[in-house]
């Protein structure tokens, strides 16, 4: 049965709790998250434990499209102890269906926050990729730039406009995808009280 993410809770209150699940391939039972009083609840994979929110010592917040779901969005999660988890924005229900879990996942990361920030949590807060892979990102999309308009030139000066207007409309589809792709991950700190937009749903 395809699984979604929970519906977020409750009334704001004692004893409130908000509710996320996803699941990360076909084979397996779903990634199960609670935020509760006592912290956020995790079941994965047949483990479980409760990390409060007090322990978490990292987030990190990035835009993860794949072929089958441009609009994924990844949550990775440490704490004191040096466990880590991801949170996913999608969830599979069939082996052709990625589906997004927009209001879910962008509600439960938002509802964790402010529950860290409630406990004084002193956890660092980043969004995008970690700058040595950034870096080399911007270096191969440098090396693919110059390679293109190369053969772009070459085109014109040959006279052969069917490869000249393949590869604008080839640049143009590069620089939609790759271009949004690297604009959304770029490496940033961020406060409990102003997460990047960009970075979720």
């Amino acid at each position: 049965m395809p699984t979604s993410s929970a519906n977020n809770s409750a009334e704001s209150g004692e004893g409130a709790s908000t509710l996320y699940a996803y699941k990360a391939s076909l084979i397996g039972s779903a990634h199960q998250f609670e935020l509760t009083d006592a912290g956020l609840s995790w079941r994965i994979a047949g483990r479980s434990g409760v990390w409060p929110y007090r322990d978490i010592s990292a987030v990190r917040l990035s835009y993860r499209p794949v072929s089958m779901q441009s609009r994924r969005f990844r949550a990775d999660i440490e704490n004191a102890n040096g466990g880590r988890f991801a949170i996913l924005s999608t969830t599979w229900q069939t082996a052709t269906l990625m589906a997004p879990q927009d209001h879910g996942y962008r509600a439960f990361i938002e509802e964790l926050h402010r529950r860290m920030k409630a406990a004084g949590s002193k956890a660092v807060l980043t969004g995008g990729l970690g700058p040595v892979t950034y870096a080399a990102a911007l270096a191969v999309l440098a090396v693919l730039a110059v390679a293109m308009i190369g053969l772009l030139l070459r085109a014109l000066f040959t006279g052969e406009f069917i490869a000249v207007l393949f590869l604008i409309g080839f640049a143009v589809l590069f620089a939609w995808q790759i271009g949004g792709f690297v604009g959304r991950n770029r490496p940033r700190s961020y406060s409990f009280d102003h997460l990047p937009d960009k970075l979720l749903p």
